[in-house]
């Protein structure tokens, strides 16, 4: 019989072990899904703030602001018995890290999933210009052939005493902690993990009765000792009381010499103190990752210095290493952010904040992962749909669809500025490429060439027929551009006018004087009043050198001064005077018609195109005035021209009816090369004129004063990527108060802050998303090529002979 109950025992204890076994890891996997059951943001702040606005920061007030964020986790729910358990209670991890492989520090929060949009919306309220962005992947500092050192730490005394915060420090506690982690190299790893979670213990009413006690008389050490006897401490003392009571003397005795003991009135507050603020438990841990086991020691070591400044004379952290045997076990915990009772301190909401709350623009810490620019919400009367879309708004990880909203808005022109790299061009080859797949007239003013290359690329088939492609390189069929042909009498005084600005740009202001203008503005007159045969730029040489020439021309000249200065001023010109003023003319029209390439463009009397028609039958005129095949001056000679031509056709308009004129959109990539000072009679005209200007450019230096004022002062839509400090500096007053300099000189590239005109207003600033350009089809190029060249092309030896036949060069 004994022996049976025996082997029921054994039996007993065997399943039930087993039952504990099974309950135990089943609770271990719960927990384990709770613990993914987590959301992980990267939280950033901005850097850069307004100086008057630095100024006015109380940095303790600052800081406290994070408080605010620990009473939102004070509401977490609370689990029953069972959920308790099971799962364990829930939690929220904060973490401060620098990744092996990179140099940033980043700061982490990771929630319950029930809490994301919450915790979103507490910071984002909290600080304004904060952006909480969803990792949707962990990070980790830990790699595969890392060495690493850990260690958790621990209130050294009493829970109930508090260690020094940051409204007793002289700066920002964070920063002695920050300023470790930036000194780490880029294969080196470290991080901060704070665990919390609501307290299990009320230590608010213990607290109290510590506090009630000290007030009795007793010593702090005394009233702390007696809170923490447990009930069944209690239970024992009174038991042993009863069975063996105390003589009245003796409990007189030990009264009176707890009496005799002086008011601890510093523990009384600090203990006060410390209670009045909810509480958490708190696991905290520090972590170093090195190649060599003794700077991941040597990582570590300095980390926990870091948190020496929170001692005072009531408590302080004491650092407790991780063996090497429970190293693995550290790891685990630390990855999976598993909250170790054992590990436990309790601190309050001012405790935590001054150990883990967000960087602030005071921080002067390196590598800190902050905000480059503000996150401004796109204004509410952005459209939905709209002509062209430009790009994404994205505010607090929504994005929005940014378009132009009406052809009216876009009348009132765009400029665009950045620096090379930034994605310009991207911006342009999408807007150009939606114009032209919406049937829009478009021209295409390009000094690089790639953008009319990705322009043709993105031709639809049933627009191949609407290309005029001008590229000036081409040698075998040059297209005519001749800025001497005329319609009206106003169009000839504009042309030559806008000739002597361009010369004017083209040279140095010193060698380009009143002298200069008179004699080319004669010679241009002279040569253009045959409005059938007009001259060009390759025949000035011609008119002051031969005299037949020049008086064949004058034969067709009305105008009564022009003839006096050829048969009186020129003819009374000689010797020396003759031969310097020709030389001084002569030499800046020279350099284009002895350039082979050129003169057969600019030497044909007609041009091979008609930019009025172009704009009107909202035709596709692109420029390809790549410097490397061209030459500098020779593109700038031509798109001044180009530019100065399309003014004229705009002006054309006049005729027609409003109704009549079509939108034309003009691209001038670089467009300080092909602008004169007239560029504000353009921008403010050309509306009326439907004539739509997109300006881009990389820097505000390469404009003159009048061309910026002009564009600044006209244009309706401004859009900036990143640019310089000194443009910035000059921009920040178009896009304040939303955005200051140091926004613009930090955007990231393919994002751009635009001021646009929204149905005829002008909106407030934000920030935008450049979307990716569509490539096109690269097989399409050669044949729109060969088709404009066939059409627009004339043959270069038939060019030639033409040329050298009118200014007898043979």
């Amino acid at each position: 019989m004994d022996f049976l109950l025996i082997i029921f025992g054994i039996i007993i204890l065997i399943f039930g072990g087993t039952g504990w076994f099974l309950l135990f890891k089943k609770r271990k996997i719960k927990q384990l899904t709770k613990s993914l059951d987590m959301v992980l943001f990267l939280v950033r702040l901005p850097k850069y703030e307004k100086k008057e606005e630095k100024e006015k920061q109380d940095i303790k007030s600052v800081i406290g602001i994070m408080e605010q964020i620990y009473s939102n986790f004070l509401y977490l729910k609370k689990p029953n018995f069972i959920e308790k358990f099971l799962y364990g209670s829930p939690k929220v991890a904060l973490e401060i890290a620098s990744q092996v492989g990179g140099s940033d520090i980043s700061f982490y929060v990771a929630v319950p999933t029930i809490l994301e949009t919450r915790l979103e919306k507490n910071i984002q309220g909290l600080y304004p210009g904060a952006q909480v962005e969803k990792v949707p992947e962990d990070y980790t500092v830990f790699e595969p052939e890392g060495k690493v050192a850990g260690c958790y730490l621990k209130l050294k005394k009493a829970i109930y005493y508090p260690i020094n915060t940051y409204k007793n420090l002289d700066k920002d506690p964070l920063a002695s902690i920050t300023n470790t982690l930036s000194k780490i190299n880029p294969d080196e790893g470290a991080a901060v993990q704070i665990i919390l979670r609501p307290c299990s213990i009320d230590l608010k009413s213990k607290g109290e009765k510590v506090l009630s006690k000290i007030r009795e008389g007793k010593s702090a050490s005394s009233a702390i000792a007696e809170a923490e006897k447990s009930g069944i401490m209690k239970f024992f003392e009174s038991f042993f009381e009863a069975v063996s009571p105390k003589k009245e003397e003796e409990k007189k005795g030990l009264l009176d010499k707890e009496k005799d003991k002086p008011f601890e009135e510093p523990s009384f507050e600090a203990i006060k103190a410390k209670i009045q603020k909810p509480v958490f438990e708190v696991n905290i841990r520090l972590l170093g990752v090195a190649q060599e086991q003794s700077r991941a020691e040597e990582i570590l070591d300095h980390l926990e210095s870091g948190f020496s400044q929170f001692y005072n004379n009531f408590n302080e952290f004491k650092a407790i290493k991780t063996k090497a045997n429970k190293l693995k076990q550290f790891i685990y915990n630390f990855s999976f952010r598993v909250f170790n009772k054992n590990q436990r301190s309790i601190l309050n909401l001012e405790e935590l904040t001054s150990i883990y709350h967000f960087p602030l623009s005071h921080i002067e810490s390196p590598q800190i992962k902050w905000v480059k620019t503000k996150e401004v919400a796109p204004p509410t009367e952005l459209p939905s749909t709209g002509l062209n879309l430009i790009g994404k708004a994205v505010f607090r990880s929504e994005e929005k669809e940014v378009y132009f909203a009406t052809e009216n808005d876009r009348r009132r022109h765009c400029y665009i500025i950045g620096q090379t790299g930034t994605g310009k061009s991207s911006l342009l080859r999408e807007m150009i490429r939606q114009d032209i797949e919406q049937g829009k007239g478009v021209a295409v003013i390009d000094p690089h060439g790639d953008l009319i290359e990705d322009t043709l690329a993105n031709i639809p088939k049933e627009r191949a027929e609407d290309v005029i492609l001008f590229e000036p390189f081409d040698l075998e069929r040059p297209c005519g551009l001749n800025m001497l042909e005329w319609d009206t009498p106003e169009q000839k005084d504009f042309a030559v006018s806008e000739m002597i600005a361009i010369f004017s740009k083209l040279f140095p202001p010193e060698i380009i004087g009143p002298m200069f203008e008179h004699y080319m503005r004669n010679a241009m007159l002279a040569l253009m009043a045959d409005k059938d045969n007009p001259g060009t730029l390759v025949e000035i040489p011609r008119i002051f050198t031969d005299d037949d020439f020049m008086k064949e021309r004058l034969e067709k000249v009305k105008d009564p001064l022009v003839k006096q200065f050829w048969l009186k001023e020129w003819a009374q010109t000689t010797g020396e005077t003759r031969s310097d003023m020709l030389g001084y003319v002569v030499s800046k029209v020279g350099r284009f018609v002895e350039n082979e390439m050129m003169r057969n463009i600019i030497g044909q009397s007609f041009s091979g195109f008609d930019l009025a028609k172009i704009m009107d039958e909202g035709k596709i005129f692109l420029a390809n005035l790549s410097k490397g095949q061209t030459g500098e001056m020779n593109s700038s000679l031509l798109g001044l021209i180009l530019v100065s031509k399309m003014q004229l056709a705009a002006m054309k308009r006049g005729k027609m009816s409003e109704e009549q004129r079509k939108d034309f959109y003009l691209y001038i990539d670089e467009f300080q090369n092909f602008t004169t000072d007239t560029i504000a009679t353009i921008l403010s005209e050309a509306r009326k004129y439907r004539l739509d200007l997109i300006l881009a450019h990389q820097f505000i230096p390469q404009l003159t004063e009048e061309i910026r004022n002009a564009v600044i002062g006209n244009v309706g839509t401004i859009a900036a990527f990143r640019i310089g400090a000194t443009d910035a500096e000059f921009l920040e007053k178009q896009f304040e108060p939303e955005f200051s300099r140091y926004d613009l000189v930090n955007l990231d590239n393919f994002q751009f802050i635009v001021k646009m005109m929204i149905e005829n207003k002008v909106s407030s600033p934000f920030k935008v998303k450049t979307i990716k350009p569509i490539s096109g089809n690269p097989k399409i190029v050669e044949p729109v090529k060969k088709i404009s060249k066939l059409k627009y092309g004339r043959p270069r030896a038939l060019v030639e002979r033409e040329i050298m036949e009118r200014s007898k060069l043979y």
